[in-house]
């Protein structure tokens, strides 16, 4: 940095600043769990050479706390990625199956949006292409927040249900499918597309009806010629919104053909490369003939079914960040 032609890049130079915060800020904090270790083993040879027992559950206290907060560190310097800390654009799409995967798609809805709302994530539902009876054909959803790309791209594949349908008059058990898609969110200066590679659509929002229906054609959908991607958006009233909210989720998908080189590395890195369809799955929960769900990367298994539909999904993200990782 004390280069004389440091700032003669200044987009390059700037990037390096904030990569040495980045490092400064880690190695600190690092030093301050060290020294939290140091103090805790300090009182406990104190407390132990007195014999004071007295001071037993102030070292249990310190100890707790100073796991909680190494686990948290560990994690943070797993989502070490160039995209790890960017917000997340979440796609689900069901798969073969009519509404029993478009009804299990929308359980997987709720389920990410409620663990956005318990790790302190803003979610907000772009996109919503309602089923014809229940459930989604598709939804994007939009969740801002300090490493939500890094947390939430362990959810990238095929989740598989396998229940008894609430839509069989007979009761047998259903397989379904459901492909869930995160890429990272990037910044406008990073993608510059052209007004003559894109086709933009306006059309009437979709929604249940009644007071609340939307009478004016402001939802948009925008075509990216040369690659096909296809983004839409319609929850807010005005087109321009959706309009600039599109743009955004196209420049985040687009930047992920660029980065790479090739066009086909969209398709790994958002996970919509594998079929929706048997052996492709990456977690399988099963409510039925006994409730588990497990997690074929990491095998982690969950007995609380409740639980991860309500948003408990952090034992999965937490193991899968864990393992190893091939360069």
């Amino acid at each position: 940095m004390s280069a004389p032609a440091f700032w003669d890049d200044s987009r390059r130079a700037q990037t390096l600043v904030q990569e040495r915060a980045e490092v400064a800020r880690t190695v600190g904090r690092f030093k301050e769990l060290a020294q939290q270790a140091e103090d805790l083993r300090v009182l406990w040879e104190m407390a132990t050479e007195a014999g004071d027992e007295s001071e037993a559950p102030e070292i249990e206290k310190g100890l707790a706390s100073l796991m909680h907060d190494l686990e948290s560190f560990s994690i943070k310097i797993v989502l070490s990625g160039p995209q790890d800390k960017k917000n997340a654009i979440l796609s689900i799409h069901p798969g073969a199956g009519g509404t029993e995967s478009q009804d299990w798609a929308q359980n997987l809805m709720r389920m990410y949006l409620r663990w956005a709302e318990r790790a302190g994530f803003k979610a907000e539902v772009l996109d919503l292409l309602p089923g014809e009876e229940a459930g989604i054909k598709s939804v994007t959803i939009e969740i801002t927040g300090e490493y939500a790309y890094g947390y939430l791209k362990s959810e990238i594949g095929v989740h598989r249900l396998i229940r008894i349908s609430p839509f069989d008059a007979s009761k047998r058990r259903h397989t379904s499918f459901a492909s869930v898609s995160v890429i990272p969110e990037v910044e406008d200066v990073e993608v510059v597309v052209k007004d003559e590679e894109i086709r933009v659509d306006v059309y009437r929002s979709s929604g249940p009806g009644g007071q609340g229906v939307n009478t004016a054609d402001s939802a948009v959908r925008i075509t990216h010629l040369p690659t096909g991607i296809v983004v839409a958006c319609q929850n807010e009233r005005s087109q321009l919104r959706n309009r600039d909210t599109a743009m955004r989720i196209l420049k985040s998908r687009l930047y992920q053909v660029y980065e790479k080189k090739q066009r086909e590395e969209l398709a790994e890195l958002s996970g919509e490369k594998k079929e929706i369809a048997f052996g492709s799955q990456i977690r399988t929960y099963t409510f039925h003939p006994y409730q588990i769900i497990k997690d074929h990367r990491t095998g982690v298994e969950v007995g609380n079914v409740e639980s991860v539909m309500d948003g408990g999904i952090d034992p999965f993200i937490e193991a899968y960040l864990g393992q190893p990782r091939s360069a």
